[in-house]
């Protein structure tokens, strides 16, 4: 299974506009970029990155008053 996850992050199908990274059959989070020297991103196609995103979204809001 590995190997077939692989596959999918160098597919440029998987990629929306080439550089979100969009696969909901991933069901990983956060996945390598397809360069791998250049780090992670985020896949698009899991309901959980949005909520990632939410989570970091509310903690910068609420400790902003702080």
């Amino acid at each position: 299974m590995k190997n077939n996850l692989e596959k999918e992050i160098f597919d440029p199908d998987n990629y929306k506009l080439n550089i979100f990274y969009y696969n909901p059959k991933d069901k990983r989070v956060v996945v390598p970029k397809q360069d791998r020297f250049r780090g992670w991103t985020l896949n698009f196609g899991n309901f959980y990155t949005y909520l990632l995103i939410l989570a970091c979204v509310l903690l910068g809001v609420v400790l902003s008053f702080f």
